[in-house]
């Protein structure tokens, strides 16, 4: 039963991270290419997430349950943070790099996931910090060759959008019906995104492709992606969620290595064992400490 349990949370993991690597390709496929302007970027993929998540909630019978008082349908902050994250994130790509872009978003999340996890009364264990300080150097390692120095929008940006990230992946903790909260976290998205594109109209500018790969993002990518993310993290401390993500990056080279035909690395090889070997430190020092802890 426990083999299961740990098998049907790590599938469902990477499934997740995966999707997160891939909403990163097709940000910066779309944004980076100047096929479509961020606003227009950002609001359809929140509204193509919104309806697709109301689409499988609706074939699932979810809508009718939710009519009955239940009270499983995330909230106006997480929805807020997830708005913000996504805009500040956008916004903040048209000035950075990838590798400056992904340092700045990733420390901003540990650091938030992190911090909010102690002030909650968490203490981590000498071997979780190595853990994570492990993990964060083999992310940083990765990254290197293309950090430069990041403009101060792009920055102030990015560090709002991984903060806001953060914040939204803490709520999702307690999560007790993770479709139905990703759905109406995204449908409260909605007067969000009418006020983006009552500001931005007149800078407004897409193309076929540019909404394709927006909409491949919203409904896929980050729509099914973040409602798998809702799922596992009940399965996760706080910790283990902010240093999982440090893997994000190393699954996006990757992917490039396999669909994009880059070369593989020695850097990459490299980071990916010092990034994995961070987080088996902090998944297994958590998992070693609690059996202790229940043992006494």
């Amino acid at each position: 039963m426990f083999d299961n349990y740990l098998l049907k949370t790590s599938l469902l993991t990477s499934l997740a991270l995966i999707a997160f690597a891939a909403n990163s390709v097709l940000c910066r496929l779309a944004l980076g290419n100047g096929i479509i302007d961020a606003s227009s970027f950002t609001g359809i993929r929140l509204l193509s997430g919104a309806v697709a998540l109301f689409v499988i909630l609706s074939i699932k019978g979810g809508i009718k349950g939710s009519n009955k008082g239940s009270s499983s349908k995330g909230s106006w902050t997480a929805s807020f943070t997830l708005f913000l994250y996504a805009i500040t994130f956008s916004y903040a790509y048209l000035s950075l790099d990838t590798g400056t872009g992904a340092l700045i978003l990733f420390g901003s999340v540990q650091i938030t996931m992190i911090m909010l996890s102690l002030i909650s009364g968490t203490r981590l264990h000498l071997i979780e910090w190595s853990g994570v300080i492990i993990a964060f150097t083999g992310f940083i390692y990765l990254i290197l060759p293309n950090i430069t120095t990041p403009s101060i929008n792009g920055f102030i940006l990015m560090t709002v959008s991984g903060i806001s990230w953060g914040i939204y992946t803490l709520k999702g903790r307690g999560s007790k019906n993770p479709l139905m909260d990703t759905t109406y976290n995204f449908l409260r998205t909605i007067p969000f995104v009418a006020l983006l594109a009552v500001f931005t109209m007149q800078n407004m500018n897409y193309s076929s492709e540019g909404i394709v790969l927006a909409l491949i993002s919203g409904a896929i990518t980050s729509g099914v992606g973040y409602t798998i993310w809702y799922i596992v993290l009940g399965s996760l401390s706080s910790t283990q969620a902010a240093v999982i993500q440090l893997s994000v990056p190393v699954i996006a080279a990757i992917g490039g290595v396999i669909f994009v035909s880059e070369v593989i690395t020695v850097r990459l090889i490299i980071s990916t064992c010092i990034v994995l070997s961070g987080i088996l430190m902090v998944v297994l020092g958590k998992y070693y400490f609690t059996k202790n802890k229940n043992i006494e």
